[in-house]
């Protein structure tokens, strides 16, 4: 895990099924484009309900950072923008 999670402080006192459903989302391999990107974070955001795993606003925001990382910067502008929509 990087430094990025690591002095996160939503993670702090976070309840463990949630953690470790951040942690396994973390540690996947994720898409490379915003094509692709969308249909994955959707997919596990999907298996996150049927966990009964439901997250605040800024955990969608801490997934959506871990999401777009590693993306190049127009990538990441995107999903920024969507996630922004969404939360409103």
């Amino acid at each position: 895990m990087d430094d990025f999670l690591l002095n996160n402080p939503l993670l702090k006192g976070m309840d463990q099924e949630k953690l470790q459903f951040i942690m396994n989302f973390a540690a996947k391999d994720k898409p490379t484009n915003m094509r692709d990107a969308m249909p994955f974070l959707l997919a596990n955001m999907n298996q996150a309900k049927k966990q009964n795993i439901r997250f605040s606003n800024p955990e969608i925001q801490l997934i959506a950072e871990i999401l777009s990382k590693d993306l190049p910067p127009a990538e990441k502008t995107k999903i920024n923008k969507i996630m922004s929509m969404m939360l409103k």
